[in-house]
């Protein structure tokens, strides 16, 4: 006899899991959550009348190879903030507010603890961002995964009223460029990074440059959430545009809001670049051009603004460290 768990798929083990997570995911339910984790189907009623022409604005997203550093620092909460921080700052860059977030995880064989930690960072990035997290799917998968690992997969939906939508193409010749520090790498580069750093460092080492935190540390620096500064930066100033830099780094994603005819000139020279930057650039003498294609370097949001309202930015949100990083210019 060859039951469902011989091989390989263990029910009982998910469900535990389902039950233990339920009272993380539940603190995370916001007024509109009309049902409980469980059901085939996820129901959230928006408040309509607060918007005169609401639009709604999707995102999914994955954490990337980051997974392989938190397999290897059995450090697995952070990721899961990732995730949703990533999603989240990808439609507040649009202009919307998010609504609630569903996420994936698929694995070899269920670890309870892991998918726990996991999960529980969902919740946790979810509740700062004011997002219910109202479903998601633990998929056992034999065969696909290595022993230890799992993949990660989150969809986020907000609203935005029309006339509130940011989508650069208001922006102007001669427009400040306002960069927003990142925590690190944030979730993009990784697979540039690791092949670096680890032909050098263990994950535990502590090189000098990090001031003493360990690589593996350095390496899962929570990607941050711009959703405050975003709302700060549109209550002080006409916002025009706004980059959320992920993949491709400044010049790839500055590329999707730019009008036609126009383009973006940084001063790469403006602010301080971190030391793990410059480590993981000096170890593999990575050309500049790929360190600029493959992380953010720092900046992890840029706010376009006209000259006007670059004072009133930077005295507003001088807590947030801004940097006027370049301008917009004729291409």
């Amino acid at each position: 006899m060859t039951t469902y768990k011989d091989a390989g798929v263990d029910v009982e083990a998910g469900e535990e899991m389902v039950d233990r997570i339920k009272p993380l995911v539940r603190k995370t339910f916001t007024d509109g959550v009309m049902t409980d984790i469980g059901a085939f189907g996820a129901f959230f009623k928006v408040d309509w009348r607060a918007y005169e022409d609401p639009v709604l604005v999707s995102s999914v997203d994955g954490v990337g190879t980051k997974l392989k550093v938190a397999f290897a620092m059995s450090q697995h909460d952070t990721v899961g903030q990732d995730l949703v921080n990533h999603c989240v700052n990808d439609i507040a860059v649009c202009g919307a507010t998010p609504l609630f977030f569903l996420d994936y995880f698929s694995t070899g064989k269920l670890d309870q603890e892991a998918g726990f930690d996991v999960i529980k960072g969902f919740a946790k990035a979810c509740e700062e961002n004011g997002c219910a997290l109202i479903g998601g799917e633990t998929a056992e998968m034999p065969d696909i995964y290595g022993e230890g690992e799992y993949d990660l997969a989150g969809t986020i939906v907000g609203v935005v009223d029309r006339k509130d939508i940011i989508d650069g193409s208001s922006v102007a010749e001669g427009d400040a460029l306002i960069g927003f520090p990142s925590t690190g790498l944030h979730t993009n580069g990784y697979s540039l990074a690791r092949h670096v750093l680890f032909e050098h460092y263990e994950v535990h080492d502590r090189p000098e440059e990090f001031g003493g935190i360990s690589v593996g540390e350095s390496l899962l620096a929570i990607h941050k959430s711009y959703l405050t500064t975003i709302d700060l930066l549109r209550s002080v100033a006409d916002v025009r545009g706004l980059v959320h830099v992920t993949g491709g780094g400044i010049p790839g994603n500055s590329k999707r809001i730019m009008p036609e005819g126009l383009s973006i000139d940084v001063d790469y020279e403006s602010w301080n670049r971190p030391a793990l930057f410059r480590v993981i650039q000096k170890l593999g003498n990575v050309p500049e051009d790929d360190m600029r294609s493959a992380f953010n370097l720092g900046i992890g949001l840029i706010a376009v603004v006209p000259q006007a309202d670059v004072d009133s930015v930077m005295a507003a949100c001088e807590a947030d460290s801004p940097v006027v990083i370049g301008l917009v210019t004729a291409s």
